[in-house]
């Protein structure tokens, strides 16, 4: 499945919901927020909302410090 993963063209295999998607990242799904075709995903959705082909992701990842 090819995405626009923040401004970049990228391939993923298994990939079908938000929720694979950010664990085939590495990343922890508490500490990003995501964007859907310029859409907010709220967390809780991650595993129910599905990826197609050439949609537009933008994943941004907090981070703690003081």
């Amino acid at each position: 499945m090819k995405l626009l993963l923040n401004g970049e063209e990228r391939v993923f295999e298994a990939v079908s919901t938000l929720a694979d998607l950010v664990e085939n990242l590495g990343l922890d799904p508490r500490k990003v927020a995501v964007e859907r075709n310029l859409e907010i995903a709220p967390r809780s959705t991650y595993g129910q909302t599905q990826l197609a082909d050439g949609d537009r992701i933008e994943i941004v990842t907090f981070i703690g410090g003081g």
